[in-house]
């Protein structure tokens, strides 16, 4: 939704105000670009990934069963996270983050148990056939 032409000049006189207070830190915004953020921190994921991996097969190859088991973890658990951080600044870059769903107002959800839900369908089933 577009700014209204007052909203603009607003935003423009606080982008002014910015500049004469602070030139300096005004500069330093006007040059961050988000996207040169999230490439820094996918490439960071990708060597913490391939660290990850190193400390797995290190476990592996010193082939001493306490000491490979915790490297084996330790290697693992640090795939994982940069697995999950890099994917998720990938979606973020792409821009196709999900908006979490919103529920109407005044509908909450009922929480059923698992034998309700299979009564439920059972019940659906045997109206069905008739």
């Amino acid at each position: 939704m577009p700014l209204s032409e007052n909203e603009q000049r607003l935003l423009e006189q606080i982008e002014r105000g910015l500049v004469e207070d602070d030139p300096k830190f005004a500069n330093t915004v006007r040059s961050t670009n988000p996207r040169t953020y999230l490439v820094r921190r996918i490439r960071r994921s990708a060597v913490l990934f391939a660290l990850g991996l190193v400390v797995l097969v290190v476990g592996v190859v010193l082939n001493r069963v306490p000491l490979t088991v915790i490297l084996g973890i330790l290697g693992f658990c640090m795939m994982l996270f940069a697995a999950l951080r890099g994917a998720g600044d990938l979606r973020r870059l792409s821009g196709r983050v999900q908006e979490p769903h919103r529920r109407a107002p005044g509908r909450q959800r009922t929480r059923r148990s698992v034998s309700e839900r299979a009564e439920e369908r059972w019940r659906r089933r045997w109206e069905d056939r008739r």
